[in-house]
């Protein structure tokens, strides 16, 4: 049983207090590890009530655990959302969103710019499963409804998307799905809802990579769905349950961990980030800059309207291409060279050639993915050891 707090409560003081355990067993103030594959029931009508429905309670890890309940409680929370379902990893989350929505002969219709291994599981697994889909710009919304047919089920978007940082208006691609009778999903990673509540703005599921923002530390791995209505919490459930991609006990309790922090570290990172990509505009050897807290980004006054902050994602080209984003990797000292994001830590990395190389290049470059593109994921450090770091390094590039 979880407490219930004033729903007037900012998001900064939710994540701070929503899921903490209504009756602590002895009073800790931190929700326990409960490290179990399997509860005990009182008796034999109970286990019974347990597994009809009847009554409430856990049976079995896999079903159900009061830590991940914890965890999946806040999220729900800090969405605004009515249940919330932990998977063990981001993907899980994404691929128990499609299975559980999408049936033989559906249709789907998504951003054209993605996380790489999402655009692959769309394009080269769910037509396995006799699933089609179409992939379109969605910030454009004019671009939408020319792709839906009368089979479509499903409008899935990124926004900002990865890596190209565009921004796709929710309220009007939630209009325009539920106007045709399909769903409106939205992968909320970037922002985390400290930033952005899809689900306010017409949205009917959101999903995230719990492993970015909402842990924030870069060591453990973990994904989440959030619902607006019971309905559609009873269909994934099921499938998920049924997939076994739930998260352990102890990963829920890392995530709720980092959960405590995330309003100090996104508003850390995100002046970081807003300083770096003005910086960055600014340098030489940099040919431009995309964040949605600069004015010359194409969705700038919609950034403003629909998030709560521009995030500390940004994403910029650099002068000889992929030469020069190779340069300029191997010459960075203090950002770490890695993939993955939202960690207290800056990681830089090269889509085209990494996260997104296992995407053809004629379909990269045509949703903007182009070579001379580099990802920044800014943490918490000191704006001007980055600054520093980023400068010599660029400087490098001939």
């Amino acid at each position: 049983m979880k407490r219930k707090l004033p729903p007037t409560l900012s998001k900064a003081t939710q994540a701070i207090h929503a899921g903490q355990l209504d009756r602590p067993v002895y009073g800790e103030v931190s929700v326990p590890i409960f490290q179990t594959s399997t509860f005990a029931f009182p008796s034999a009508e109970a286990g019974a009530a347990r597994f009809s429905g009847e009554e409430p309670g856990y049976i079995y890890t896999r079903m159900g655990n009061p830590t991940v309940h914890a965890l999946e409680e806040s999220l729900a929370a800090l969405e605004n959302g009515s249940a919330a379902l932990a998977t063990a990893t981001g993907m899980a989350a994404i691929t128990t969103l499609f299975l559980s929505l999408l049936s033989h002969q559906d249709h789907l219709v998504a951003s054209d710019c993605l996380y790489g291994p999402t655009e692959v599981v769309i394009e080269s697994e769910l037509p396995r499963f006799g699933m089609a889909a179409t992939l379109v710009d969605t910030s454009n919304l004019s671009a939408i409804e020319p792709a839906l047919r009368p089979n479509t089920r499903l409008i899935y978007i990124e926004t900002p998307t990865n890596p190209t940082m565009k921004i796709t208006d929710i309220r009007g691609a939630a209009a325009i799905a539920h106007r045709h009778g399909a769903l409106l999903a939205v992968d909320n990673t970037f922002c985390s809802p400290y930033l952005q509540r899809p689900l306010e703005q017409g949205a009917d599921v959101v999903v995230h990579s719990l492993t970015k923002y909402l842990n924030g530390h870069s060591d453990v791995l973990g994904g989440m769905i959030v619902v607006k209505n019971e309905e559609l919490y009873r269909r994934l459930k099921r499938v998920l349950t049924l997939f076994g991609a739930t998260m352990d006990p102890h990963q829920a309790w890392l995530i709720l961990r980092g959960m405590r922090t995330l309003p100090l570290r996104m508003e850390k990172a995100q002046e970081n980030a807003l300083k770096l990509a003005e910086f960055l505009s600014r340098h030489p050897k940099v040919t431009w800059v995309r964040h949605p807290g600069l004015p010359t980004h194409p969705q700038h006054d919609l950034a403003k309207a629909q998030m709560d902050g521009f995030g500390a994602m940004l994403c910029f080209g650099v002068q000889k291409g992929l030469e020069g984003g190779r340069i300029l990797l191997n010459q960075v000292r203090l950002i770490t060279m890695a993939v993955s994001l939202g960690g207290v830590e800056s990681l830089i990395e090269h889509p085209a050639s990494m996260t997104h190389a296992a995407i053809p290049r004629e379909k990269r470059e045509r949703a903007g993915i182009l070579d001379e593109l580099v990802r920044l994921s800014v943490g918490c450090e000191d704006f001007s050891d980055l600054r520093a770091d980023l400068d010599q390094a660029l400087n490098k590039i001939p």
